[in-house]
């Protein structure tokens, strides 16, 4: 019995129309990435397990898809370890390669074995998959595009200020109706948990307030609960969720808030320099907000963290990122700061989708297709379309003399832009009916003239 076609759950096939939308996406990222200095690179598609698991704290490494080892290197799994019920060890032991998380932690792993053939600030960019066993749900994908940007090797916060105006005009380019760019810094969730009495807990805190848009107040400060942080403690985090007003009511409230704590008071101090150099240029249409729970929840962030929603649309975060000061420490490289942001491209697919908002050319096809009129014509036809072809203009010829609707039709599904019909009086007198399939117009053009019909 034949296998019915399937794929797994949250992954998706592309058709030719999917594929030119994500390319325009893509392609319009490229193009701003390399305005401001960023260079492209590539890693590979899987990692050693070693080198992702540990960096993205427990609910990131449960979310790493391994790689079973295969032949010879399953009888080498560590069965002692399993009979100690050692069961991290003994999964190490059977998977020693994973399917990358994200493009940060490879990218770290990238800077310190090439270091010496880079140089520093490195700025690089780079659009490739990654995957996560997350559940599949609307806009949230086992295996997606990533579109990052970042740079190491430079402490200066003007890196901070190019990733805010990198997310505006990306975001700008794609006409979305309006989205805000959310910032907040680690620091200041450490001079948080140091106000609190929690400073040892600070991931704990940091996991359960991201989860607020997520789960709501109360759900938090169950969850903070169940982490063992202090009731008191959680009585002075609770203002916190309620904090409204514009950027500058929130940075005082916090200078207050904050006052006893020095690695708090820095991370405003940081904001507010952000704040300046952004407002003394403007953004094209996002807005930035200062957003005291946005916590991301990754452990190796360090000072500044962004997060972009877009408006008008149910989506969660649509970009990322944040500023990691020392995580090529990780691979033995201490003291190399870095920062840098992430598109989620799948998700701004599926947004620009909802608003139609991709441009109407995306979808058009070959500029001409010669209709097939049987040996004598073809054969005259085909060398027309090497000539053009030859001039950097696409063609096709039909490949089988069928009945006209049938050409016409597939002239219409694959949105040709001109159809050309060399029949047997045209062959005789070398010229071709050119129909602009867009108009419904339709003109003789000479065989020497056929070129300049389409528009460079």
């Amino acid at each position: 019995m034949a296998q019915k076609p399937s794929i797994p759950k949250g992954t998706r096939d592309f058709l030719p129309a999917d594929v030119a939308k994500r390319n325009y996406l893509f392609s319009t990222m490229k193009s701003v990435f390399q305005k401001y200095g960023f260079a492209p690179i590539e890693t590979p598609s899987f990692e050693l397990s070693s080198t992702l698991l540990g960096k993205y704290g427990d609910e990131g490494d449960r979310l790493i898809f391994r790689i079973l080892n295969s032949g010879e290197k399953v009888r080498k799994a560590d069965l002692e370890a399993l009979a100690a019920d050692n069961l991290p060890k003994f999964a190490n032991s059977l998977a020693e390669k994973a399917l990358r998380y994200d493009l940060t932690v490879p990218f770290a792993r990238f800077v310190v074995q090439h270091q010496h053939e880079l140089s520093f600030p490195f700025k690089r960019y780079q659009i490739q998959p990654v995957w996560r066993a997350d559940r599949p749900q609307h806009g949230r994908y086992q295996e997606f595009f990533q579109c990052d940007a970042d740079v190491v090797g430079s402490d200066s916060l003007l890196h901070e200020t190019d990733l805010i105006f990198i997310f505006d005009e990306v975001l700008s380019s794609f006409n979305l109706p309006g989205f805000t760019i959310h910032i907040n810094n680690r620091k200041i969730l450490s001079g948080i948990a140091e106000v609190c009495g929690e400073s040892e807990k600070l991931v704990e805190i940091t996991v359960a307030i991201d989860k607020l848009d997520k789960i709501g107040e109360e759900g938090v400060l169950e969850e903070l609960r169940n982490r063992n942080i202090a009731e008191k403690s959680i009585e002075l985090i609770k203002p916190l969720f309620q904090l409204k007003g514009d950027n500058e009511f929130k940075i005082n409230f916090l200078k207050n808030y904050l006052s006893t704590s020095e690695i708090g008071l820095k991370g405003i101090e940081e904001i507010e320099t952000i704040f300046h150099s952004v407002n003394e240029i403007g953004l094209s249409k996002g807005i930035i907000e200062l957003d005291v729970t946005l916590a991301r929840g990754l452990n190796y962030y360090t000072g500044a963290i962004f997060e972009v929603t877009a408006h008008d649309v149910q989506m969660g975060s649509i970009c990322g990122g944040g500023r990691y000061d020392d995580l090529t420490g990780l691979f033995g490289m201490k003291g190399l700061s870095g920062v840098g942001i992430s598109f989620g491209a799948d998700r701004i697919y599926d947004i620009l989708t909802t608003l139609n908002l991709f441009p109407d050319d995306l979808e058009r096809g070959i500029e001409v297709m010669f209709i097939n009129f049987g040996k004598n014509e073809a054969s005259a036809a085909y060398k027309l379309v090497h000539q053009l072809r030859k001039k950097g203009i696409s063609a096709e010829l039909y490949p089988e003399s069928a009945k006209i609707q049938k050409q016409m039709k597939y002239a219409n599904d694959t949105h040709a832009q001109f159809v050309a019909l060399l029949g047997e009086s045209e062959l005789e007198n070398e010229i071709v009916l050119l129909k602009n399939m867009s108009t419904g117009e339709q003109n003789q053009v000479s065989w020497s003239s056929l070129s300049e019909q389409f528009k460079r």
